[in-house]
């Protein structure tokens, strides 16, 4: 790969001097423009015309070294133009329509399909060719994504990227690689700086996570992007399903022996790059490390999660200011009201008043709580169900740090990857919206909790769908 790059790279060098010299007509006239003075909208009309690889690439490199040159205003003005002067052909697809209106063929359809697509994303497709393009292109849709908060003219430009990017990252593109003590360093601290679930606050602690017989880290990379992980995921190899994210990350927890584990707790995922958020991963990247343990350690029989919930206290603090919640009874918020108080989670008196009381309501969230689309509103969770996993296990005070409290109230949730039933799930999921539960979750819901109804501007979702139980085997 190396390789291959540098070979790019010279192509690009040499080849901008020789091709891009303007050429001229009988009269003198130049025919091209001088790249290094051309605009950039006039330099991507210019590669979108050429034909050359060769010279194609020389200017998708200039496109970029011009690229990463301008300022935010600029960038957001050129991003701008792509979104104006870079879409269909106007009147080539006004003919594709009439002859396909005139004559419904494949031919007629394939040439309308063909006619409808944006030149801009065969901008994007050659400014790939560029030795630094797939980098260039995934940093470029990150201002993009920053952008269109502001200016919604910019989603159409948005739409075009991740259409590329989800073939261009496909699964069969991605190489999974296990991270350990001894990966390059450079890696190691993206791990560090990536981390987004549970921060790692030095090398001594990646250290721990890394080098210990029962832990496991792995990654996706790119081919193009060897250095850059693009999401990974942090495993605890432990003998039982755990419950608290203390237990997971203690300094004095003493390791096991890798061969004694029956349980692999996926506790961290991390995606690492913002310009490629929307292109799915995660489920591949579980999926793959799944069976990858399973074949270096036959006895794990449980998979699982040890997974936040960050959008439970919002919706609670919601609930709790309705007159009538449908999840919430006045004893209910009259005791909730304790998780207000600074360090009830230390005070046994206020966790035992508040564990059942906050359990429940974490389960309705869970179960119920549903946004406009019909999916569970908490992200985490509709990651995880949608990949096909199980709704298992609901942990009170699993993550009593700052951020868990700020989160979840503490709440921490285990999601089963049960490999028999993982494809059942996701197609109940998917189709009906059903959740798959445990027994031990479902019996948290309080019986006299009312159905979901819609609420100024929000969807709790309607009716909540009879969540599909499950016996539990013997991740019980």
């Amino acid at each position: 790969m190396g390789f291959l790059t540098e070979l790019l790279q010279t192509i690009g060098d040499r080849s901008r001097s020789l091709i891009y010299r303007p050429p001229s007509r009988p009269d003198g006239r130049a025919i091209r423009p001088d790249i290094s003075q051309a605009d950039l909208e006039t330099l991507c009309e210019l590669l979108i015309s050429v034909r050359g690889e060769a010279s194609g690439v020389a200017l998708a490199q200039h496109i970029v070294s011009r690229w990463e040159a301008l300022s935010s205003d600029e960038r957001r003005i050129f991003l701008r133009t792509l979104a104006e002067r870079f879409g269909a052909d106007q009147s080539r697809l006004d003919a594709a329509i009439a002859a396909y209106q005139a004559e419904r063929t494949p031919a007629s359809i394939l040439d309308l399909h063909i006619a409808a697509e944006p030149r801009r994303q065969e901008l994007i497709r050659r400014l790939n060719l560029a030795p630094k393009g797939i980098a260039t292109l995934v940093q470029m849709r990150e201002e993009l994504l920053a952008f269109q908060r502001d200016d919604p003219g910019l989603r159409v430009v948005d739409a075009d990227f991740q259409h590329l990017f989800g073939s261009w990252f496909n699964r069969g593109f991605l190489v999974l690689k296990r991270i350990d003590w001894s990966t390059p360093a450079n890696i190691l601290e993206k791990i560090i700086r990536y981390e987004a679930v549970h921060e790692i606050t030095s090398w001594a602690e990646l250290r721990r996570r890394l080098e210990p017989a029962d832990r496991r880290c792995f990654a996706f990379f790119h081919p193009q992007l060897i250095d850059e992980p693009l999401i990974f995921v942090e495993v605890a190899l432990a003998t039982a399903i755990p419950s608290r994210i203390d237990a997971v990350l203690s300094v004095d927890r003493k390791p096991i022996a890798a061969e004694e584990a029956s349980t692999a707790a996926f506790y961290s995922i991390s995606n690492c790059q913002e310009g490629l958020r929307g292109i799915s991963f995660g489920n591949f990247l579980i999926k793959q490390v799944v069976e990858d343990l399973k074949r270096e350690l036959p006895r794990l029989d449980t998979f699982v999660t040890l997974s936040p919930v960050p959008g439970l206290a919002r919706w609670l603090k919601a609930e709790m200011a309705e007159e009538r919640s449908s999840a919430l009874g006045e004893e209910d918020k009259a005791i909730l009201k304790l998780l207000d108080e600074p360090g009830w989670h230390l005070d046994a008196e206020k966790t035992a008043t508040v564990e059942k009381a906050l359990m429940s309501a974490a389960a309705w969230y869970l179960l119920n709580a549903k946004n406009a689309a019909e999916r569970p509103i908490d992200p985490v969770s509709r990651f995880h169900l949608g990949n096909g996993a199980r709704l298992e296990q609901i942990n009170f005070c699993g993550d009593t740090g700052p951020n868990g409290r700020r989160q979840s109230h503490g709440i921490m949730v285990n999601y089963l990857y049960k490999l028999d039933d993982i494809e059942q799930n996701h197609e109940a999921f998917v189709s009906k919206g059903e959740v798959a539960a445990s027994a031990a979750v479902t019996k948290l819901l309080r019986p006299d909790t009312a159905p979901a109804v819609q609420k100024s501007g929000r969807s709790a979702g309607a009716a909540p769908q009879k969540p599909r139980m499950e016996k539990t085997g013997a991740s019980a």
